[in-house]
């Protein structure tokens, strides 16, 4: 099986019912995206996708969450358990892959992609805005069990991805710890916690965050 962008999809304002505030969420599919740095959650420019909405960037978008991944694979899964269709860019993804193992992959691998280079950074923590997206009861509790959240990735080489762009992983630490473990760690599991920190495989900010939450101080990290 190739492994493709199948999609890429990006996102304006738009009120999610049951909220009161906007939210870039609601992803449709576009032509294509360009893809660039956005620096820091504040102060930084929001999307690492030019012309795709982040409302709360306190909580969304910056260097480490420029671009959203997620498997049509993941999503036909969940549309068969919640029997319903949904269309690429529903969980608020930029891009929609298909083949690619993207809730297998290492923090820290690297992936070439259209004109750009991305490394993957860390998994996606379900919120309330979500949920109220996705209009599922206990979404958040079911998303968390289920555990394969796609990656958020970082911009080493900016550029343009458009639909069936193919996807080469082009550096694997081999560390084996993955963007699930990850998760896990970050919803409560302290060993999993201590053995990625005590790993140093996380860059500076995804370290110190994790390290805040496991109730550790922070040990240092690979960059």
């Amino acid at each position: 099986m190739p492994t493709v962008v199948r999609s890429v999809n990006a996102g304006v304002a738009e009120v999610v019912p049951g909220m009161k505030r906007p939210s870039g969420i609601r992803k449709r599919p576009v032509e294509r995206i360009e893809v660039r740095d956005p620096g820091p959650k504040r102060g930084g420019l929001g999307s690492g996708v030019v012309g795709d909405a982040i409302i709360s960037r306190k909580h969304h978008g910056g260097e480490t969450q420029a671009v959203y991944a997620v498997a049509r694979e993941e999503l036909d899964w969940w549309g068969e358990h919640l029997g319903r269709e949904l269309g690429d860019g529903m969980f608020g993804e930029n891009l929609t892959t298909v083949g690619v193992g993207v809730d297998e992959a290492e923090v820290g691998e690297q992936w070439r992609v259209g004109e750009t280079l991305l490394e993957v950074r860390g998994p996606r923590v379900p919120c309330v805005t979500f949920a109220k997206h996705m209009g599922e009861r206990a979404w958040v509790r079911r998303f968390t069990e289920r555990g394969r959240t796609g990656a958020y990735l970082a911009v080493r080489e900016p550029g343009v991805i458009r639909p069936g762009d193919p996807v080469e992983v082009v550096h694997r630490p081999g560390h084996g710890l993955t963007v699930p473990m990850f998760f896990r760690a970050a919803m409560g599991d302290r060993d999993l916690a201590r053995v990625l920190l005590d790993a140093r495989v996380l860059p500076s900010v995804e370290h110190d965050w994790l390290a805040r939450l496991s109730g550790r101080a922070s040990q240092g990290s690979v960059s």
